[in-house]
């Protein structure tokens, strides 16, 4: 992945400084600090950049609020903050408004770090499987958390133990690898279908520069707002699933 504009090399030069002088408070100076100052890839400083993106937009969004003369920024923050509202009031129901920050910027973060692909010569940061596996790893403990926080966890573990006392033994481990299963099926569903848009993309740019590209440009649009929504659509179920209580 290219160096995108030099942010790549602006965001590692930043963090070094920075650590090296917290290896400095700690004793360790010179080469030593400089060989341990961690680099990061491209993808980490593209999500950094998006996440940066998304914070200003919600700042703008929130300094700008009007009720007589709302701006753009306004009307599509409103757009995004009903539909996914109205999605996430069919799907978790009550108290649903709790989670629709979360979901949301489940939403926005994949899509963005999806349309990375769009730009000509940078690879999409989803497409590397360690940052679908992070959204995936923040969400699972994200639902979880709130199914021990709304059913307790005593209530929550019943869950795990299926409808009859006497299959608790056997359905319990069974749900416990299908739940942990969830973070590889998020992660593998993400990344694979950003890897194989890319991978097409890039040939045929590689073959036919012109026109031809174009339709998988296309393509890739579609797969990443699909991938999104599907992101964000699965994490309302888990979700839904987790805080619902038994009847």
């Amino acid at each position: 992945m290219p160096e995108l504009f030099g942010f790549t090399h602006f965001v590692n030069a930043l963090l070094k400084g920075i650590e090296i002088k917290l290896y400095a408070t700690v004793g360790i100076t010179g080469t030593e600090a400089v060989h341990r100052a961690y680099r990061i890839n491209s993808a980490l400083a593209l999500e950094l950049l998006v996440a940066a993106g998304m914070l200003l937009f919600f700042l703008i969004v929130r300094g700008s609020l009007s009720v007589e003369k709302p701006g753009t920024a306004q009307h599509i923050a409103e757009m995004i903050h009903e539909g996914v509202g109205d999605l996430a009031d069919q799907i978790i129901g009550h108290g649903y408004e709790r989670f629709q920050a979360f979901v949301t910027c489940i939403l926005l973060f994949v899509l963005l770090n999806n349309f990375w692909g769009l730009v000509p010569g940078v690879i999409t940061p989803t497409s590397r499987p360690e940052v679908p596996l992070g959204i995936a790893v923040l969400t699972f403990l994200y639902y979880n958390f709130h199914g021990v926080r709304v059913q307790g966890p005593i209530g929550y573990l019943k869950h795990f133990a299926g409808p009859l006392p006497w299959l608790a033994p056997l359905m319990f481990p069974i749900e416990l690898v299908s739940h942990l299963a969830r973070m590889m099926s998020l992660t593998i569903r993400l990344y694979a279908n950003m890897f194989a848009s890319d991978l097409l993309t890039l040939v045929w740019f590689s073959i036919i520069p012109l026109a031809v590209p174009a339709v998988f440009l296309g393509l890739h649009f579609a797969v990443s707002v699909i991938q999104a929504f599907v992101f964000m659509l699965l994490s309302m179920i888990y979700l839904s699933m987790a805080v619902a209580h038994e009847h």
